[in-house]
């Protein structure tokens, strides 16, 4: 989604609400992960003092598959983010998004900021005890009398 900003950086106070979804038909792209809902966005643009900042939280749930015992499930999550947009920049820094002639691609920024926040260690649940490395039964289901 491709928001305008003009009116945001020249007017201070005022403010713009998001609410839309990324399906995921839009995110098949994305390797390693598998949405089975469109990602919510809402939140808001608002101009203070002059600094234009975005806020907006993301709401969805992955096909996932647990690191340890290897079963399927879904996973939801639930991010909160917060960025500063500014027109231009001089010099790289990562701190600031810049706003491509007064406007930014909300998609690409979501998508990049929930790559970013997911967890690189995948479980089903906190606990999970994982296989047996000797007979391979699933431990949070069985036990074994293999010597581990």
């Amino acid at each position: 989604m491709k928001l305008n900003l003009k009116q945001l950086f020249n007017i201070v106070g005022e403010t713009k609400d998001i609410s839309y979804q990324i399906t995921p038909d839009e995110l098949s792209d994305i390797r390693g992960c598998s949405f089975s809902s469109p990602v919510n966005i809402s939140g808001r643009l608002y101009n203070r003092a002059g600094v234009v900042y975005l806020d907006y939280c993301a709401d969805f749930s992955l096909d996932l598959v647990c690191d340890r015992c290897l079963k399927e499930f879904t996973g939801e999550y639930h991010y909160d983010f917060t960025h500063i947009v500014v027109p231009s920049l001089s010099g790289d820094n990562d701190d600031y998004i810049v706003a491509d002639g007064e406007s930014i691609e909300l998609n690409d920024i979501a998508v990049t900021d929930i790559l970013l926040q997911l967890p690189t260690k995948i479980l089903c649940k906190e606990d999970c005890k994982g296989l047996c490395p000797s007979c391979g039964c699933d431990l949070n289901e069985e036990s074994c009398d293999c010597i581990n």
